[in-house]
C-alpha cells in the first residue's frame, strides 16, 4: 500500500487527528495477539486440475496509492546490439500485485524473507462483498460478512488466507481504481479492522488478501487494519485478481512473494490451485 514518503504521511495523518496514541495501543494489542502461536501447518495431500493467476501484470501505467508512477524499466542491452535483453527496474516495492509483509507497519516482527513457506501455501477461503461494494465505495468487509460466510460455508479454517472480493479488480485500468474525489481522497473497500481482529483471535488466520489497493478502505486516515494485522507476524495481499473465477472454499493459494532480505513487501506472483 506505502509509497515513497508513506510513513511520514501516515504519522502526520496520526499525529494531525490525535491518533498516534492509538495507533501504539493498537501495535500492543497486536504484539499480544502475535503471542499467540501461529498455525504450525503439517503437510497435506493435495491434488488440483487447475491454477488461476491472481496476479495483475505490472506495467509503469499501474494504478498507485499515490497517483505516481512506481515502476521504471531501463534497457540495459540489447539483443540486437549485445546479443541478450535485460532491463534494471527501479520499483517501489508496494507496487502492483505485491505482499505486506508483517514489518511493513510492525517492529520485531517478520520482513519478507523471513515468512516461513509453510504460510505461504494456505487453504483460501473468498468472502463476496461485491453487491454492498456496488451500492457504497466505501464498503468494509465486517465481521458480520464474516458470520453471514461461515453461516454458508462453515467455520473459516485455521491457517487460512481470507480475500475479500469486492469486484474493484474490473477497474483496474482506469481511474475508477483509486477512485480519487477532488480533493484526493480515495474510496474503494477494504477490511474492517473488527474483521481482522476476528480472524486473529477466533479463527486464526494467516493472511488477508484485497482486490483493491490497500488492506484499510480508500478513506482511511488512520490504517487502523494494517496496524492490527501486519504486526501480529500476518501478512497481507493487495491489488489481487481474478477472485472472481474461486470457489468460496477449497482453493489452495500459492503466494510467491519476494525473499530479499529486510524487504517490507513487495511484487509477488500468486496462484490458486483448485
Amino acid at each position: 500500500m506505502c509509497v515513497p514518503g508513506c510513513v511520514e504521511t501516515v504519522q502526520r495523518r496520526l499525529s494531525r487527528r490525535g491518533f498516534i496514541k492509538g495507533a501504539s495501543l493498537m501495535a500492543a494489542g497486536a504484539a499480544t495477539l502475535a503471542a499467540r502461536p501461529l498455525p504450525a501447518r503439517a503437510a497435506e495431500a493435495r491434488s488440483f486440475t487447475r491454477v488461476v493467476d491472481l496476479t495483475h501484470a505490472m506495467g509503469p501505467d499501474f494504478p498507485t496509492y499515490d497517483g505516481g508512477a512506481n515502476l521504471e524499466m531501463e534497457t540495459l542491452v540489447t539483443l540486437a546490439k549485445d546479443g541478450y535483453n535485460m532491463a534494471r527496474w527501479h520499483l517501489v516495492e508496494h507496487t502492483g500485485t505485491h505482499m505486506d509483509a508483517p514489518i511493513h507497519f510492525g517492529e520485531g516482527v517478520q520482513s519478507a524473507d523471513a515468512i516461513p513457506v509453510e504460510h505461504l501455501v494456505v487453504p483460501l477461503a473468498v468472502v463476496d462483498i461485491r453487491a454492498k461494494a456496488a451500492d457504497d465505495p466505501d464498503a468494509q468487509l465486517t465481521p458480520d460478512d464474516l458470520a453471514v460466510f461461515e453461516a454458508a460455508h462453515g467455520p473459516i479454517v485455521d491457517g487460512a488466507c481470507v480475500a475479500m472480493l469486492s469486484g474493484w479488480s474490473d477497474k483496474v485500468s482506469g481511474p475508477e481504481f483509486r477512485n480519487a474525489d477532488a480533493d484526493g481522497v480515495m474510496h474503494f473497500p477494504g477490511f474492517h479492522v473488527e474483521a481482522a481482529q476476528f480472524l486473529m483471535t477466533e479463527r486464526n488466520a494467516i493472511g488477508i488478501a484485497v482486490d483493491t489497493l490497500s488492506l484499510d478502505y480508500g478513506r482511511s486516515a488512520d490504517f487502523a487494519t494494517h496496524y492490527a494485522w501486519l504486526p501480529s507476524n500476518r501478512w497481507g495481499l493487495e491489488a489481487v485478481a481474478n477472485l472472481a473465477g474461486l470457489p468460496a472454499t477449497g482453493a489452495t493459494l500459492v503466494v510467491g512473494g519476494p525473499k530479499i532480505k529486510g524487504a517490507t513487501g513487495g511484487p509477488s506472483r500468486v496462484f490458486a490451485l483448485l
